[in-house]
């Protein structure tokens, strides 16, 4: 059986860049460092309730009014990095995906049509100020995009199975490392593979990651689908290996070996993509 929690956690997963504090000008770069020297951050979960609290009011707030002044924070080799959420700009951004991926009456359901009007009205106009503008932090649904796996090896992965708490299951790795490896792999699939989703949002993530100081941390976070994943299956979760085992088979034209690995692959991860159809 899945792991089972009271707290409110999506099916989701999360890519995150955690920037140094240098990476941010002034005044912005004195918040950060004045945020991060708190007693206590706010967590995933913290981030996650303020999100949800939104959806209860009739009708209800599609995105944040004012944009998110917290953060993620992390120490890397004794350098304070932030990851600041920019709720508005990713609720925007989910507002435009969730018009692509669900049928017109129950999206209607959700968000009434004036309601998305007049967020798409304030995102274009907040966008003519803000042109530059990226957020921090992608989110998948129900799934890990095989594209975010290429970007970490497997002994940067971290397991905690959470006792009495919340299982944790991610990668982190240096942006160097990160920028190599997507590289390296985005070279042998358009040397081995035609053109296709999985090469596209390579070149994506690889857009996204070079607006980012090369200092920074990458995070591939779990987040809720450890909920859709039993003990078990998160302790043998080794996808990342599967991901480098299979575009090694391809630079060395191993292609039944490359296609073993992708079968572990989309064996495991079609499992938690059918639960969404679930009853």
């Amino acid at each position: 059986m899945p792991a089972v929690s009271s707290v409110l956690v999506p099916y989701a997963s999360y890519l995150r860049v955690y920037e140094p504090l240098a990476a941010f000008p002034e005044p912005e770069r004195d918040h950060w460092a004045r945020y991060a020297r708190r007693d206590r951050t706010p967590t995933a979960q913290d981030e996650l309730r303020r999100s949800l609290a939104d959806l209860l009011p009739t009708p209800p707030v599609a995105v944040p009014v004012h944009e998110s002044g917290d953060a993620f924070v992390a120490v890397v080799d004794g350098v304070v990095c932030v990851c600041p959420w920019r709720t508005r700009l990713r609720g925007w951004l989910a507002l435009e995906e969730l018009a692509e991926s669900l049928p017109v009456p129950l999206l209607d359901a959700v968000l009434p049509p004036v309601v998305r009007g007049q967020a798409a009205a304030d995102y274009e106009r907040w966008r003519d100020r803000n042109p530059d503008a990226r957020p921090w932090i992608r989110t998948a649904v129900w799934q890990v995009p095989v594209g975010w796996f290429t970007l970490f090896s497997d002994d940067e992965r971290e397991y905690e199975a959470g006792g009495p708490g919340v299982p944790v299951l991610r990668y982190r790795t240096p942006m160097v490392q990160a920028r190599r490896r997507l590289a390296r792999a985005l070279k042998t699939l358009r040397e081995t593979v035609d053109d296709g989703p999985l090469i596209d949002g390579l070149v994506d993530v690889g857009r996204w990651l070079e607006e980012f100081h090369p200092r920074s941390l990458v995070e591939l976070d779990y987040g809720g689908l450890v909920h859709a994943l039993s003990g078990t299956q998160l302790a043998e979760d080794h996808s990342a290996a599967d991901v480098a085992a299979g575009i090694a088979a391809l630079r060395l034209g191993d292609g039944e070996s490359a296609g073993a690995a992708y079968g572990r692959l989309t064996e495991r991860w079609r499992a938690v993509r059918e639960r969404l159809f679930a009853n």
